[in-house]
């Protein structure tokens, strides 16, 4: 049955025909302590079980964003992500909470936070048991390098196998020019050596394959429609002289920028391979 919501989910984003929901948190289950950022399972007023991502957590409501932003492209580009739901979170949990630590999240996150579709019985993906197909690897490699994500490394993986199937499950250190705004222009040129250090690098054998189904779906009207459902709360900080329109176009002209540099991204990716 959970394949088969999947199926249908994935065909729905593909169409671009679904809006993200917004869940209440009803129930904190438990922190998830493997996480560098505590993020927990929770349980929503839809009776389903998410893995929130706090907004009061150390990389604060970018790493929300990134979270967002790389995993709907995935979802366009037809790869394993859980749903992502934007999450209301009330200040009476803190109330309740007796470990100190978690308590502090909590107060600091009350408001709109980010939910992942928990995977029941998921595992850590596996690199030395594991052999993924090369095309999906080959997606995922070129995903990483558009939106910058330094976190998939063997050391931390950041994907699940689930249901025999590779699960993407975090792209909160992606972006990372969004926490020096005054700076970001300078990333547009850039290309994206750290991918030498991609889990699943020696495993992408399609790059130039993967790149033209890429320049396919990530049209300019996908990219819009994503980055303008960025919650405007997320976009707001006392700190950044940008305003919340000026921060979406700059995801924008961003992800469009690296999408016209593909080509050398691909052959980045071959040379560290």
């Amino acid at each position: 049955m959970a394949g088969l919501f999947y199926t249908i989910f994935s065909t729905l984003v593909l169409m671009n025909k679904i809006d993200i929901r917004t869940v209440n948190v009803v129930q904190y289950i438990q922190p998830l302590r493997e996480g560098g950022s505590l993020p927990a399972i929770v349980k929503g007023d839809d009776g389903f079980l998410y893995v929130l991502k706090f907004r009061g957590a150390g990389q604060g409501k970018n790493a929300l964003i990134s979270e967002f932003i790389g995993g709907e492209l995935a979802h366009v580009l037809g790869l394993n992500v859980p749903e992502i739901v934007l999450m209301n979170l009330d200040d009476s949990f803190s109330k309740t909470e007796p470990d100190e630590e978690i308590q502090d999240l909590l107060k600091f996150s009350v408001g709109l936070n980010l939910g992942l579709h928990f995977l029941s019985s998921a595992i850590t993906f596996d690199p030395i048991v594991t052999t993924i197909n090369s095309e999906i690897a080959s997606k995922v490699v070129l995903l990483d390098s558009i939106i910058s994500n330094i976190d998939r490394t063997v050391k931390n993986t950041n994907l699940l196998q689930w249901n025999n199937e590779l699960w993407i499950i975090d792209n909160g250190a992606s972006f990372y020019f969004h926490h020096n705004w005054p700076t970001w222009k300078d990333h547009l040129t850039r290309t994206f050596p750290l991918v030498k250090n991609h889990v699943l690098l020696p495993q992408a054998h399609n790059l130039e394959e993967a790149a033209k189904e890429i320049k396919k779906l990530m049209t300019p009207d996908v990219i819009n429609n994503i980055i303008l459902k960025i919650p405007e709360d997320w976009l707001l900080s006392n700190s950044d002289t940008l305003s919340p329109t000026e921060k979406r176009d700059a995801y924008i002209q961003f992800v469009n920028t690296k999408l016209a540099m593909i080509d050398s991204l691909v052959k980045e990716a071959e040379d560290a391979r």
